[in-house]
């Protein structure tokens, strides 16, 4: 266990270095996502109930969105000079390989949420920050759920030519009972109410998604690089 830990860590840190020394993906996702969140708000009225009510919704698909480009980068970047084949053959397993991508993607995804997310309050004048610990909670869970299954169809579509085409195609279908339950949550906290009564099977659906597929992604990850 202590040998996956610093070599997950010793992943995660060389992805972070990497993607925060070109800022490629980050950038990317950032301006996609204010861009989203501009327009749309063109598109509605800011201070109309109705738009609170699909609030969440709007929040998660342009965390979706704009999750893409840094997820679809996560195996994508070791192509040049064959690095992904060193990785493969170093004595690093393929789940420590995962996980340290997988963490990587995660941080990188909540740095764009933090950002977008007091824009998308002055945007659509809500006050998402009334449970700010269960919202962050929740954020957490989706964005791991996002992260664990981008992660893996990342390994899996690395060597496509038409890979930016085909990690959201097989993502978001996957991605349905995890976005469903992070978005009923959301609109639930952004409206002020906590966690409570039939809601909660929305969070329980949200755990057990992040706990299945983080085992499966773990156990399958090798034979997904090496074939």
């Amino acid at each position: 266990m202590t040998r996956f830990l610093r070599d997950s860590l010793t992943i995660a840190g060389k992805d972070l270095r990497s993607e925060l020394r070109t800022k490629e993906a980050l950038n990317a996702s950032v301006s996609f996502s204010l861009v989203i969140l501009l327009l749309f708000s063109f598109a509605f009225d800011p201070s109309s109930e109705q738009t609170r009510e699909f609030s969440g919704g709007l929040l998660w698909l342009v965390f979706a969105f704009a999750g893409a480009l840094i997820l679809n980068r996560g195996f994508a970047r070791e192509l040049p000079n064959d690095c992904l084949d060193a990785l493969i053959a170093s004595p690093v397993s393929g789940a420590s390989l995962f996980a340290g991508k997988a963490a990587a993607n995660f941080l990188l995804l909540m740095t764009v949420e933090a950002i977008s997310l007091p824009v998308f309050g002055i945007f659509y004048n809500i006050r998402w920050w009334g449970q700010f610990w269960q919202l962050a909670g929740v954020l957490a869970l989706g964005t791991w759920a996002m992260t664990v299954i981008g992660t893996m169809f990342s390994a899996l579509t690395v060597n496509l030519r038409l890979r930016e085409l085909m990690l959201p195609t097989l993502v978001y279908p996957v991605m349905i009972p995890a976005l469903m339950s992070a978005i009923q949550l959301t609109t639930q906290l952004v409206a002020g109410q906590p966690l409570a009564g039939d809601v909660l099977v929305w969070l329980r659906l949200l755990v057990a998604f992040d706990v299945i597929f983080t085992a499966l992604a773990l156990s399958l990850v090798e034979t997904v690089l090496v074939g």
